[in-house]
């Protein structure tokens, strides 16, 4: 984290004044800022440099970055990363694997994540018919039980065919 302008390194000639107990002291310039912050005993923090005119806070500089820390990781906290899991099916691939991969994709996707579904063609598997091949990419997706939409349709890949699927 960034430490921001105080007290003398602030550039502006005037700032809006916010102050300890958060009363909005109004646009004074620089100077009188200062006077009022060393009234309090504080520091003259500049919270948005952005702003016009910035927006200066009266308070301690310590607490103030003690503060942003504990802003910055709650909100780290909450960020949830997307993740694409993959999940890969041959031709001849079983009801019963068939299953267990949808079952397992289910999980991903009541987690929040995306799943690529791959189906994998070897050799002269590639070339057959593209209306066969979507057929059997939807089994899979009949099996999956969470409710979801296809993000990326079925498209042709270098190992054979994949699509996206995401939580609706």
């Amino acid at each position: 984290m960034l430490t921001p302008r105080t007290n003398h390194a602030i550039k502006a000639k005037e700032v809006r004044v916010i102050g300890p107990a958060g009363e909005n002291f109004g646009v004074l310039t620089l100077e009188d800022a200062l006077k009022k912050a060393h009234e309090f005993d504080l520091d003259l923090i500049e919270i948005s440099a952005n702003a016009n005119p910035p927006v200066a806070k009266i308070t301690d500089l310590g607490k103030y970055m003690y503060a942003e820390q504990k802003k910055e990781k709650d909100a780290k906290k909450k960020a949830h990363s997307v993740e694409v899991k993959a999940v890969q099916v041959k031709l001849g691939t079983g009801d019963h694997d068939l299953g267990l991969k949808a079952k397992k994709a289910s999980e991903w996707l009541a987690e929040g994540n995306r799943v690529q579904l791959n189906l994998f063609l070897p050799g002269r598997a590639k070339y057959l018919d593209e209306k066969f091949l979507r057929e059997r990419l939807e089994r899979i997706l009949k099996l999956v039980t969470v409710p979801h939409k296809i993000a990326a349709p079925p498209t042709r890949s270098p190992k054979g065919m994949s699509a996206i699927i995401e939580r609706a």
